[in-house]
C-alpha cells in the first residue's frame, strides 16, 4: 500500500468547526501551532496492490483550480512512486467531492487510464448528486456550485464505468469498501493482508476530530450524523489498534488511542 499526496488545499480555518465557539476554535488552533485564519488541508490518496489488481482509492482534485496551486499533483506523484496509471485496474471513490474525483477529469491522468476502468462507489452517493441538498452544510459561498458542476461532469463522463454497491463490497482480495461513514453515503475502505489490517477513513476524520469529534466540518452534508459515525468509527479503530489513513491528515498513517471518552491521534514511527 502507498499513501500518495495530491498536495494541499488552502482553506479558511472556520471550515474545521462550523458549530464551535470561535474562541474555542481559536484556542485549539493556537495550541496546535496552526494559523488563525487559513490552513493547509492535506490531500491524500491511496494505492493498493492485491491479487494482481492495482486499486486507486480516491483521485485528488485535478489541476484546473488556480486557487489551489499546490494541489493536483497526483499524476506526477504516481510516476514518482513507480505507479503506471495504465496498471490501475480499479478505482474506489469514498464520495464525489471535487477533491476526491477531480483527478479523474484531469487530462494528464485521465488520458493514461484504461478506457474501461471500473469505478466503485456507493449507489446512494451517485443518486444524491442527481439533486444534491447542501442546506445543512456551512461551505464557503462558491463551493456548492463547484461541487455540483464537478460531480455532474464526473457522472456524465464515467457513468458507464460505475460499479455501484449497496452494501459491503470486495474490490480485490483484502480490499473491502463499505458505507456509511462521514455522511450516509460516504464509504470507508478496509484493507487486510495476512494478519495486518488498515482502514482508510476518507473524510470521516479531520485533524480536529480527535480532540473534538462532535465539531461539524463545514463540508458535511449531515453534520449530526457525521459526528455520530465519526465517534463510532474512532471507537472501532481504537478497540482494534489497527492503523488508519485519512484523506486530510497531515501525517496520514497512525493509530487512535482512547482514554474514557477522549481520543488521541498517535502517528506511526517511521523506520528509515
Amino acid at each position: 500500500m502507498l499513501v500518495i499526496s495530491d498536495g494541499v488545499l488552502t482553506l479558511p480555518t472556520a471550515t474545521l468547526a462550523a458549530n464551535a465557539d470561535p474562541a474555542v476554535l481559536a484556542a485549539w488552533l493556537d495550541d496546535m501551532f496552526m494559523p488563525p485564519d487559513v490552513f493547509d488541508w492535506p490531500l491524500n490518496v491511496v494505492v493498493v496492490r492485491s491479487g494482481g489488481r492495482t486499486v486507486l482509492i480516491d483521485a485528488g482534485v485535478g489541476v484546473e483550480y488556480p486557487d489551489f496551486p499546490r494541489a493536483g499533483q497526483l499524476a506526477m506523484r504516481l510516476d514518482a512512486a513507480g505507479v503506471d496509471p495504465t496498471s490501475v485496474t480499479d478505482v474506489v471513490l469514498t464520495h464525489l467531492h471535487m477533491d476526491h474525483v477531480g483527478g479523474l477529469l484531469d487530462d494528464g491522468l485521465k488520458g493514461r487510464l484504461r478506457p474501461d476502468l471500473p469505478i466503485h462507489m456507493a449507489a446512494a452517493e451517485a443518486d444524491f448528486w442527481a439533486s444534491p441538498d447542501f442546506s445543512r452544510t456551512s461551505m464557503p459561498t462558491p463551493v456548492p456550485g463547484v461541487l455540483r458542476s464537478v460531480a455532474r461532469r464526473f457522472l456524465d463522463e464515467y457513468r458507464s464505468q460505475l460499479r455501484p454497491f449497496e452494501s459491503e463490497h470486495e474490490v480485490a482480495p483484502g480490499v473491502v469498501v463499505r458505507p456509511p461513514a462521514a455522511t450516509p453515503r460516504h464509504s470507508v475502505v478496509r484493507l487486510a493482508s495476512g494478519g495486518d489490517r488498515l482502514t482508510f477513513l476518507g473524510d470521516a476524520i479531520f485533524p480536529v476530530g480527535f480532540d473534538h469529534p462532535d465539531w461539524h466540518n463545514a463540508f458535511e452534508h449531515d453534520p449530526e450524523e457525521a459526528a455520530r459515525v465519526r465517534i463510532r468509527l474512532l471507537r472501532e479503530v481504537a478497540a482494534s489498534s489497527e492503523p488508519l489513513v485519512a484523506a486530510h491528515l497531515s501525517f496520514p498513517f497512525g493509530r487512535v488511542a482512547l482514554a474514557g471518552d477522549v481520543f488521541r491521534w498517535v502517528p506511526a514511527f517511521w523506520d528509515y
